[in-house]
Formats: structure tokens, C-alpha cells, sequence
């Protein structure tokens, strides 16, 4: 069987990382993406290097996930380059916080087109692909506050509940055709993101964790490469809370 070619978006931040060691550790060829600016580039040439020195063999290529003619030209591009996709895990995700009274269109619209929208413009390109071959694993990672909310994030939270929607949905479109379709939900995990956090808010979000910890990316990393497995064919349509028990649906 020849290697599966596994597609993570979001890539080069805490949780990407970890994603796609997990992914290249369970045997897949991981293609990554970067934002199409010179930072970006830089940083992913960077991020790239320093995966190679840890034994992590990755592709990268620029992608705006907001543009569905960049997925388009994304997943040409790695088609040609590596393979049709078998995995698509998509993690690119922004905040952009406010009290809704505060927040302003663009605000909205941008969260939206980030968080939501990107998993139409990556899944239209590879879904119908992966029916046709008769196996795909798609996993949407949304978010704690997708599942209870949270002030000041109306805008995040519906995109990361709209995220369960658009899942469960694409799972019954692909279910008797092997491809499955799943979401993962982070709750607070250990990233250079989350330690920006002022000390006495980050003890306090730790004490409302019942396993009293933050997460790590690897727990994360975990779900996913589950979800994505060539035995996890007989799960579609869920959601993985990975939360350490700070909320039970």
C-alpha cells in the first residue's frame, strides 16, 4: 500500500506541530501550509528545518484557507507533487475577541471566513476525491467555547460550533463511501499562546480542570492521528472533547 498523504493546515503553530508528528510517526507523507506572505514563508522555511533536525521530513507550500481559489491551487499543487490527499486535518484558526456590543463587522468576518469558511474551500477539494478511491479521513478541530461559549467570543464560538454542523453533515455524505469525517475540541492546552495568559487567570482556568493541568499539543496529537487511522473507519460524524473534563456535553 503506497503512503497516505496527509494535509494539516495551520501547521507551524504548537498544535500543527505536534499534529504532524503524529501524523508522520503513524507512517503518512505530511504536506504542511504557511500564510502566502514573507514572514510567513520565512517562518515555515524555519519551522520546516527544525522539524527536519528532529527527524520530521515535511512539504510546505503558502495557502490562504479564506480564498477558496488558493485551496484550489494548494491541492493541485500537492496532488501533482505527492499524491491525491487521503488526510485532510483542518487546524488554521484565528481569535479575534470582543463583546459582541464592541464588535465590529469586520471582526465577525474575519473569524468567520478563518474558522468556518476554510472548511468548505479545503474539503470541496478533496472530498469527492476521496469517495471516488474509497477512503479519506477529514478532521475539523474546533473548540472548547464551541461547545459552552465564552464571553467576549461570539464571533469564535459560532464558528467552532458551526464547525459540528458542517462535520456531522459531510460524514453522512461520505460515510458509504469510506471516508469518515470528524471534529476534535481542544479545551486549554500548554502552547506559547496560552503561557501569554497573566499567571493569576492561567491558575485560575487550571484550578477549573478537573484533571488539574493544562493539556499538552501530544494529547491533541493523539485524537488526531485516532481519527485518522486506517482502522477508524467505523467513526464518523463525532466530536473529541479533549478538555481534561472541564466540560461534559
Amino acid at each position: 500500500m503506497s503512503t497516505r498523504v496527509a494535509v494539516v493546515t495551520g501547521a507551524i503553530g504548537g498544535l500543527g506541530s505536534s499534529m504532524c508528528k503524529a501524523l508522520i510517526s503513524q507512517g503518512r507523507a505530511v504536506i504542511a501550509s504557511h500564510l502566502p506572505d514573507t514572514r510567513s514563508t520565512e517562518e515555515g522555511q524555519k519551522w520546516q528545518a527544525t522539524m527536519l533536525e528532529e527527524g520530521y521530513e515535511t512539504a510546505i507550500y503558502p495557502l490562504d484557507v479564506t480564498s477558496f481559489e488558493s485551496c484550489e491551487s494548494f491541492i493541485t499543487k500537492v496532488t501533482e507533487n505527492h499524491g491525491p490527499v487521503d488526510i485532510l486535518v483542518n487546524n488554521a484558526g484565528i481569535t479575534n475577541d470582543a463583546p459582541l456590543k464592541k464588535m465590529q463587522p469586520e471582526q465577525w468576518n474575519q473569524v468567520v471566513n478563518v474558522n468556518l469558511t476554510s472548511m468548505f474551500n479545503m474539503c470541496h477539494q478533496v472530498f469527492e476525491g476521496m469517495c471516488q478511491r474509497g477512503f479519506g479521513r477529514i478532521v475539523n478541530i474546533s473548540s472548547l467555547n464551541g461547545e459552552k461559549g465564552q464571553f467576549g467570543q461570539s464571533n469564535y464560538a459560532a464558528t467552532k460550533a458551526g464547525i459540528y454542523g458542517f462535520t456531522k453533515s459531510i460524514a453522512l455524505e461520505g460515510a458509504r463511501k469510506g471516508v469518515t469525517a470528524n471534529a476534535v475540541s481542544p479545551g486549554y492546552i500548554d502552547t506559547p499562546m496560552v503561557r501569554k495568559v497573566p499567571e493569576k487567570v492561567l491558575d485560575s482556568i487550571v484550578e477549573g480542570i478537573p484533571v488539574g493541568r493544562l493539556g499538552q499539543p501530544e494529547d491533541i496529537a493523539r485524537a488526531v492521528a485516532f481519527l485518522t487511522a486506517d482502522e477508524a473507519g467505523f467513526v464518523t460524524g463525532t466530536n473529541l472533547s479533549v478538555n481534561g473534563g472541564q466540560y461534559m456535553s
